[in-house]
């Protein structure tokens, strides 16, 4: 990332009551759930959708859209919140997403359905995205990873149980409600939203990549277009297939020239000079390609061939996703408390191959208790190894890239997890083809529509199902062989990941369930490099509150409750350009009564003059200030220690930033409000 990229200092709101920040967190977990939850809520409806639809073939485009679309519109949405604030964007995804919704399960065919999907993929990117942005906007540094953390956790158990409710919708209303239940929860998100969170947006005008994202949102949808269409709409040998694959080189290396030389780029080719960056980047990759791709089809394999309905596929695929939560949460604990990272993606990824080939053996004949274990299994490498992806990438890169070199991996799951859904959905296609057709012409007297049907299925004789139930069986038992090679592909990567000793921040956010799932999130490296900082502070605050220590050591004389109030006006001015009495407690939610006494005592002390209501700071008064802030900015050094920028510009930039950093951290004195308020 080059000087170039500003560090803007936000239009900062008045801080939030408790109350009122626990409803604006709550609107945004809305958002999140709702953006989570449709990546997978649609896989166990897929089979009742195709049955009403048709367009089998096309099956893997419905998830494969929402998640194309997702991926370029959080390339969009962090930088258009900077530009026009983010509670306007977060409303205006949300509002996109109800109309993807709304075309989504009025839609009556499969083209129709796939635009929809590609629609409410858009809505769903800035919802996450501006999300994550928003809870750095309003909640105290203090308390930020407790509150990512929570976001991210949402995130990631939506993800993993939208199988199961989606089944509920399918088997008790219909498969459209499962988009429709989208719309009443969107429409009470966008009205709390409205009224609750605080209007924030940058003060310097991002810059924003419109080439690169465009250039890679077209190459890459080339590329899967040519791999879903290949063999199947069109021969691997056709123009139209070898054209796709041309148009996705040509696309992807003008993405590649643009990235080198635009200002903010939006996937900087620095970073992979990074070995720790790139292999983390193709095991998230991999890890994607596994965990959407098998949870998309896991439901299609267990209505047809087990003959269970969409509310049970969804229930019998929860082995996957205990599995998944359980080493999520016990690597992340590990990590957080030896430091030692670099055995879980080898691990991790050696058990997906191992669980992987074990479901490719499942057929008609296969207990409840083995496909259980199987999932399990591949549950238990899906864990392991994703947990620690983003963390290692946070340790490694240069503070000044935090926020892209995230992203970017975030971004490299996404894309494995479309690239997963469309070559799990080539295969399953020129397997189920010739093997059904083979099989429908043996027993001759069930019609194509019943076969594709998993309720009708059910209903026949045994003896007549069965050659049709083991087409399903082999077509989806080979999907999970092909993908074997890929698992072993990231067994073999994961061994060239290097260990370095852990930063204290990500030790201390490591532990955080939330943090192992890769939310999409701002690129923005101020916002990056706060949250280094709030992890650095709670495992300081283990030892009793920083903000004592941190008065004592700089020097001043003054009490907690004056150093609140001058730093209040110094707040107050910088950012509003003026401080009152009644603005402050306005900002605090208390009547102007509470604080007089605390200022009253600073004017009499001569820290402060009052002028026509106006309060500034004495020479004496900007001194202590500047005291304090010296010394939240010396304990940030301590624990920043390990930065290192070569860019002089960067460097500065990084100043202003801990700069800033400080200045909240003098304003979010806790211990200190709670005294004046006493």
């Amino acid at each position: 990332m080059t000087g170039a990229a500003v560090v803007a200092e936000k239009f900062a709101p008045a801080p939030l009551s408790r109350a009122r920040t626990n409803i604006v967190f709550g609107t945004i977990a809305l958002g999140m759930l709702m953006a989570a939850l449709d990546q997978t809520i649609v896989s166990t409806a897929l089979p009742t959708i195709v049955a009403d639809l048709g367009g089998a073939g096309h099956m893997a485009w419905v998830v494969t859209s929402y998640l194309l679309a997702e991926a370029v519109a959080t390339a969009l949405a962090g930088k258009l919140g900077d530009l026009f604030g983010r509670k306007l964007v977060f409303q205006l995804s949300a509002v996109i997403f109800i109309i993807g919704s709304m075309i989504a399960g009025l839609s009556n065919g499969m083209l129709l359905l796939i635009i929809a999907r590609a629609i409410q993929g858009i809505g769903a990117g800035g919802l996450m995205v501006t999300a994550m942005a928003l809870i750095a906007d309003i909640i105290p540094l203090r308390e930020r990873g407790k509150y990512q953390g929570a976001l991210g956790a949402v995130f990631g158990v939506t993800t993993v149980i939208g199988p199961t409710l989606g089944g509920l919708f399918t088997d008790h209303a219909s498969w459209r409600w499962c988009f429709y239940v989208n719309v009443p929860v969107a429409i009470i998100m966008i009205v709390l939203a409205a009224r609750n969170i605080p209007h924030v947006r940058a003060a310097i005008k991002p810059i924003i990549d419109y080439a690169g994202i465009g250039l890679v949102a077209l190459g890459v949808s080339s590329l899967i277009l040519g791999l879903e269409w290949g063999g199947t709409e069109y021969p691997w040998g056709s123009r139209q297939i070898i054209g796709l694959f041309v148009a996705a080189v040509i696309l992807l290396a003008a993405f590649v020239a643009v990235e080198l030389r635009a200002k903010e780029p939006m996937l900087p080719m620095g970073l992979f000079r990074s070995r720790v960056f790139t292999v983390c980047s193709i095991l998230s990759f991999i890890v994607g390609f596994a965990m959407l791709g098998s949870m998309t089809y896991l439901p299609a394999y267990l209505q047809y061939v087990n003959g269970v309905s969409a509310t049970m596929s969804g229930v019998r695929t929860l082995p996957l996703v205990a599995g998944l939560l359980v080493t999520s949460i016990l690597s992340g604990q590990v990590v957080g408390k030896t430091g030692r990272y670099r055995y879980f993606p080898i691990v991790g990824t050696g058990v997906m191959a191992v669980g992987l080939y074990l479901m490719s053996t499942m057929g008609r004949d296969t207990s409840i208790w083995q496909e259980s274990l199987y999932m399990l299994i591949l549950g238990l490498g899906i864990g392991l190894a994703m947990q620690v992806l983003t963390i290692v990438v946070q340790n490694t890169v240069p503070y000044a890239q935090l926020g892209t070199a995230t992203s970017g991996v975030t971004f490299f799951r996404t894309l494995g997890s479309a690239f997963g859904t469309a070559i799990f959905g080539t295969l399953y296609t020129n397997q189920i083809t010739p093997n059904l057709t083979a099989a429908l012409t043996e027993v001759k007297v069930v019609p194509p529509e019943v076969a594709a049907n998993p309720q009708q299925l059910r209903a026949l004789p045994a003896e007549v199902a069965a050659p049709i139930i083991d087409a399903y069986a082999t077509s989806i038992d080979n999907v999970f062989l092909w993908v074997v090679p890929v698992a072993l592909v990231g067994f073999l990567v994961a061994w060239f990941l290097k260990e370095v000793p852990l930063r204290d921040s990500v030790r201390a956010g490591a532990s955080d369930v939330g943090e192992g799932f890769s939310v999409p999130d701002s690129p923005d490296r101020v916002v990056w490099l706060e949250r280094e900082v709030s992890g650095a502070m709670r495992k300081a605050n283990a030892e009793g509150p920083i903000g004592p220590r941190i008065l004592a050591d700089s020097g001043s004389y003054l009490s907690p409750g004056r150093a609140w109030a001058l730093g209040q006006v110094y707040m107050h001015t910088r950012v509003r350009g003026a401080a009152t009495r009644v603005a402050i407690a306005r900002a605090h939610n208390v009547p102007p009564e509470v604080i007089r006494p605390v200022y009253d005592q600073v004017t009499a002390a001569g820290y402060v003059i009052e002028d026509d209501e106006r309060l500034q700071l004495t020479d004496t008064g900007r001194a202590e200030v500047d005291r304090i802030q010296a010394a939240w900015r010396r304990w940030l050094d301590t624990k920043l220690e390990d930065w290192d920028c070569s860019d002089p510009a960067d460097r500065a930039l990084l100043d202003q930033a801990l700069e800033n950093i400080a200045t909240k951290l003098l304003d979010e004195e806790v211990e200190e409000r709670e005294s004046v308020n006493a």
